[in-house]
């Protein structure tokens, strides 16, 4: 995967479009020409950055943040309150960082007695089929983790058909790992409709006893609807999100998929140690490997 593609869609970019415009406003509390220079250049691209990243920040403070900025482009013609308007700006856009940190953390989970997950994916769980050697993560987890894995992935899966899937299936795993929403964000879902789906699913996974693990889905720029749906979703029903670069991360290995997106036999196996790293602590918290 190209870095430049990967720097993006993990929403990296947005850390690097921030610190940009920190870079920019800084700038422009000097008077030399060339720093004047590095203010337009580095505000420019900071923008740009920030609006490929899809960050699902709240809107309230995209919208704080983008008058207190628009503030410091007019303070430029009023120097006696520019450098305050400048220490504003950078002010509520290091705000801005702090509450998207934690969505770029590992979760954990608590430690449960019973060996069991369940998997709930698309055609990057369930793989594309045409290979009856090939293994998925899924298989490969049970086997080398000594775990009960209850595969219901599908190939083409959405959040409303994973929902159809889940209810013909009785789910009993202590641990529920979802992995959906690629096939809504590619097709012709929309961002709302995709909401009420994934709240309809999560609603009937999330029961007394159960941690739930959601893949933060890796957007494309101005996406931002469907990862601020995931987002909200999952702290309405206590999903621990799992970072856009941990699957990134596996997709960007050599030889990790067929066409980009779908796991190779290598990719599944690289998913699968990746999985187990996510869950470990719930059934074996002393394992280091």
């Amino acid at each position: 995967m190209n870095w430049l593609v990967y720097h993006i869609v993990s929403g990296h970019s947005f850390f690097t479009g921030v610190a940009l415009l920190i870079i920019a406003v800084m700038a422009s509390t000097r008077p030399q020409r060339i720093l004047n220079r590095i203010t337009v250049l580095a505000f420019l691209i900071g923008v740009f950055a920030i609006v490929l990243s899809s960050t699902a920040i709240p809107y309230w403070l995209y919208a704080v943040a983008t008058v207190i900025a628009c503030g410091w482009i007019v303070s430029r013609f009023k120097k006696s309150w520019h450098p305050k308007a400048a220490y504003l700006t950078a002010a509520i856009w290091f705000v801005a960082v702090l509450f998207e940190l934690p969505y770029h953390l590992t979760p954990s989970l608590n430690s449960t007695p019973r060996r069991s997950v369940a998997v709930i994916g698309d055609s990057v769980t369930a793989g594309v089929g045409g290979d009856e050697t090939s293994e998925t993560w899924p298989s490969i987890l049970a086997r080398e983790r000594q775990l009960d894995v209850q595969d219901i992935s599908h190939m083409g899966e959405t959040a409303a058909s994973a929902l159809k899937r889940a209810k013909s299936n009785q789910i009993t795993a202590s641990v529920v790992v979802v992995e959906i929403g690629g096939n809504d964000v590619l097709g012709f879902t929309s961002a709302g409709q995709f909401a009420q789906d994934l709240d309809a699913l999560l609603s009937h996974l999330a029961v007394d006893g159960r941690q739930l693990l959601m893949f933060e889905l890796p957007l494309p720029p101005l996406c931002h609807e469907y990862g601020r749906a995931q987002r909200q979703l999952a702290a309405k029903y206590n999903v621990r999100l799992i970072p856009k670069r941990v699957f990134l991360s596996v997709i960007a290995g050599g030889n990790a998929t067929l066409d980009t997106i779908h796991l190779s036999q290598s990719g599944h196996q690289a998913m699968a140690d990746c999985v187990w790293r996510l869950v470990r602590s719930a059934f074996n918290p002393n394992s280091a490997s």
